[in-house]
């Protein structure tokens, strides 16, 4: 009887244990929390802006005549591309710094901002414009080959180069039309280096840009006894900015305005160049 009575007296206490956690209470709902909102991206930083509080727009550049180069016994850079660069930096109310560059690191120059922009009769390749953000093209310009005067009636066509030694500028659009071709070559660090080398006789030929031969090459230049001959390719020059740069359009806006001003027919005729292969 007693071992019954224990049995129905646990049975009921469990029974009251249950109803007891049955009803405790559910937590409450928390109360849902609002999506974060992500941070607004900061506006691209005004590369104009960034010059003229620095008061300096630094230009990359080789010596390249009659675009960049210095005259005998000066150290100040002179030709069509450095006094439109120094008019280009009036327009933004800035000096202009030159600075030598390897032409082969261009596009390093500008990211690392050691340089502001490239102005050098740059030819605008597919690769260059990948690498840069480009002004519209400023000039017409080709690349032609340059041999010694009395032996041009031999190279007249492409297939009579085969076999020559060539030097050229490393990474140039001269560079380029050579490797199409696949005609082995010396790298030099400027096109200047590159037609000493054919003065010099240490090699038959070289790959520079017309407008580079018509002011530097024949008779009443520095190399009378070069002359070109076969023309590889028709380009366009263009000036280099950094990627998402508004210096671009900036430049556009200069360039429109000088060439309709004469400014810069002006500048083309001080240093020869043919106001034809210019473009407004």
């Amino acid at each position: 009887m007693m071992k019954k009575l224990f049995a129905l007296l646990l049975a009921a206490m469990m029974v009251l244990s249950l109803a007891a956690c049955g009803a405790k209470e559910e937590p409450a709902p928390q109360e849902e929390q609002p999506a974060e909102t992500p941070a607004e991206t900061p506006a691209a930083e005004s590369d104009v802006a960034y010059v003229q509080d620095k008061g300096t727009l630094v230009v990359g550049m080789t010596d390249f005549a009659p675009m960049d180069y210095k005259l005998e016994g000066s150290d100040e850079w002179v030709g069509f591309d450095a006094d439109m660069a120094r008019t280009f930096g009036a327009h933004l109310g800035v000096d202009v710094e030159f600075v030598e560059i390897n032409w082969d690191n261009k596009a390093m120059e500008l990211e690392t901002k050691a340089i502001d922009a490239v102005w050098n009769g740059m030819t605008l390749t597919e690769e260059t414009k990948s690498l840069m953000d480009c002004s519209d093209p400023y000039c017409m310009n080709a690349q032609v080959v340059v041999v010694a005067a009395d032996k041009a009636d031999q190279y007249q066509t492409v297939e009579s180069l085969s076999g020559l030694n060539f030097a050229v500028e490393n990474g140039s659009a001269g560079a380029e039309q050579l490797d199409i071709l696949n005609i082995p070559y010396t790298a030099m660090d400027t096109q200047a280096k590159a037609l000493m080398e054919v003065a010099a006789g240490a090699s038959d030929a070289c790959v520079i840009d017309l407008l580079m031969a018509g002011a530097m090459i024949g008779e009443g230049t520095s190399y009378p006894d070069l002359t070109y001959t076969v023309q590889l390719n028709s380009e366009e020059y263009g000036v280099g900015f950094r990627k998402g740069s508004d210096l671009v359009a900036s430049f556009n806006e200069f360039w429109k305005g000088a060439y309709d001003a004469g400014t810069v027919d002006d500048i083309a005729t001080t240093y020869g160049v043919d106001e034809a292969i210019v473009k407004k």
